[in-house]
């Protein structure tokens, strides 16, 4: 798989992905890196660490989040896009559910646009992914008061997720342009959540590569009983098993952490 100018051998190694979150209040570090200058130095220290992606969010989507005007946003993200190309050889990820959003960081030079609601959220969102030629990320996500899932939490995200699948494709998005995510930690209660990551290689059934984003979620917090600060051990522990059940992607804050521990998943399961 190509993002942009780089290529990802998905089908045989593990990459990661560096969350730089431009934002005032994410729930894992709102607010450390929503000025330029420490935004390009944290994007620094994790290629160093071992970062391959840099997805770049300017919108919090933690639990109750404010939904912010997409001027805001784009405010937010574009700047730092620009930066981080003109210094780094690196592909760039928007976070962004917004075709606005999208299409403004995109031609800033974002190579991946990482939707949080799978193209269903703003439709438009996958005719920009087509018209821009760029990769996506489509992730799985449900509003349970107004759709409930029923017997089988799994079926019911492989069906969520083939239905964002056809819309991209709708819209003309290359097969070989998309990522699926589980959504971890999206619509869906702690057994849900560990469910789907105990099953997470279900998604392989969908035939596109995989996307794993539990860092630091609750998902960890309320199992271990820890705060935001103290689940670094818990996300590896997610991040070992994605590796095992072959995801390609691994979404983290702590990018030195969990690229040691798939280098090392990767160097005994290759032995």
């Amino acid at each position: 798989m190509r993002i942009g100018n780089k290529d990802f051998d998905v089908d045989h190694k593990t990459y990661i992905m560096g969350i730089l979150n431009c934002t005032p209040d994410s729930f894992s570090d709102g607010g450390k890196y929503n000025d330029i200058d420490r935004a390009i130095k944290h994007v620094e220290e994790m290629i160093r660490d071992g970062a391959d992606i840099i997805d770049v969010g300017g919108e919090s989507t933690r639990p109750g989040y404010t939904i912010i005007p997409d001027e805001e946003e784009i405010e937010r993200v574009v700047p730092v896009i620009e930066k981080i190309k003109a210094n780094f050889d690196i592909p760039v990820s928007i976070d962004t559910y917004k075709s606005k959003v999208a299409d403004a960081a995109v031609i800033a030079g974002a190579d991946l646009v990482n939707d949080i609601w799978g193209c269903k959220y703003d439709k438009k969102i996958a005719d920009v992914i087509a018209k821009r030629n760029v990769a996506c990320c489509l992730m799985h996500n449900r509003d349970l008061e107004k759709n409930p899932y029923g017997n089988d939490v799994m079926y019911d995200v492989l069906n969520d997720l083939q239905e964002s699948i056809d819309i991209a494709l709708k819209a003309g998005v290359a097969k070989n342009k998309i990522i699926t995510d589980p959504g971890i930690g999206f619509g869906k209660t702690l057994q849900d959540n560990l469910n789907v990551m105990n099953n997470v290689d279900w998604l392989k059934e969908l035939g596109y590569p995989i996307l794993l984003g539990t860092s630091k979620k609750s998902m960890i917090g309320l199992t271990l009983d820890v705060p935001k600060d103290e689940r670094v051990e818990g996300t590896l522990v997610t991040t070992v098993m994605g590796v095992m059940k072959g995801c390609a992607f691994i979404r983290v804050h702590d990018v030195l952490e969990n690229k040691r521990a798939v280098v090392m998943t990767e160097a005994i399961l290759s032995a």
